[in-house]
């Protein structure tokens, strides 16, 4: 089992979908990360920042899915990170109603000395220099992933391109890939983002599933189609969080272990939008997690006769 490494928000989100609404509930992208990856008994510290606001009862949870915070700053006159969204009715589609940096806005990762080894490293979407001041902290890790989105690409390109040079995985979505790239193909997107810096590229399309590039290899893997989907909030940390779980399980870092990683992240992500917020993960089975590997299996298996 390797060390992994979680870098990203620990947050209140406030979601509305045409399925209800909630008021101030646990989200953030390390908190959605940590529960995924904790579903293989990772060793995994997660690195972020809360305000005094921000209840014990969340962070003695997250201890008790077996996540390291030392690295979870907590700022006693600081308010936690807040977001609202509202979605559309497809679900695939959103506004943001406000964003509240608060503690974010000042926040300086500090990685726990018994964590610098870790082999794993998954970057949550923060800021690009974030993001590379915990990549200088580590001591050689051998599969660093990083997330970002649109957003830093409009407002800090250059500090992102930095960042995407020093990363092994890079994982977005297929708008993200486009303007990232200037292509629209994803193949051809693919490969324009490999040139500069990660061995791999992982494209998100949400209900439509992922794909994962390598060198002049692909492989796709399906989202599982879901009778109802109440928020889709977090799927895409999940996703991360299954994807980056299983590798620091498994320490195989080849692209045949990396279309497995791709599938637990997507059987994962399924689980997250059938309740709002984190409230599915934290009660997530093995057993459960078992089932739907199955069914994925079944989703994706036929045989040709020639």
């Amino acid at each position: 089992m390797s060390k992994l490494v979680i870098v990203g928000t620990v947050a209140f989100d406030a979601i509305e979908t045409p399925f209800g609404k909630t008021d101030k509930i646990l989200g953030g992208a390390a908190t959605y990360i940590g529960l995924s990856a904790s579903q293989f008994g990772t060793d995994g510290a997660i690195v972020s920042v809360v305000g005094g606001d921000f209840p014990q009862k969340y962070i003695d949870m997250l201890v008790s899915k077996g996540m390291n915070v030392e690295g979870l700053e907590i700022v006693p006159d600081g308010k936690t990170f807040f977001w609202s969204g509202k979605y559309h009715n497809d679900m695939n589609t959103r506004d943001t109603l406000a964003t509240e940096l608060n503690v974010l806005e000042k926040f300086n990762p500090v990685v726990p000395d018994s964590y610098k080894d870790a082999e794993v490293v998954m970057l949550g979407n923060l800021h690009p220099m974030v993001q590379m001041g915990v990549i200088n902290q580590m001591n050689n890790p051998k599969m660093v992933v990083l997330d970002t989105m649109n957003f830093w690409m409009d407002i800090a390109l250059d500090d992102l391109k930095k960042v995407i040079a020093k990363v092994d995985v890079i994982t977005i979505n297929d708008e993200e890939a486009r303007q990232l790239s200037g292509e629209y193909s994803l193949v051809t997107a693919s490969k324009k983002i490999m040139e500069m810096g990660p061995q791999y590229v992982v494209i998100k399309k949400g209900e439509h599933g992922a794909l994962i590039f390598h060198k002049e290899e692909m492989f796709f893997a399906p989202a599982l189609p879901l009778a109802e989907v109440f928020d889709p909030t977090g799927a895409g940390d999940t996703f991360a969080g299954g994807f980056t779980g299983y590798l620091a399980k498994t320490g195989d870092y080849s692209f045949e272990n990396m279309k497995r990683a791709i599938i637990y992240g997507s059987c994962l992500a399924s689980f997250c939008v059938e309740k709002f917020g984190t409230e599915r993960m934290q009660n997530l089975s093995e057993n459960e997690v078992e089932k739907r590997l199955q069914q994925f299996q079944r989703l994706t298996q036929f045989e040709l006769n020639t």
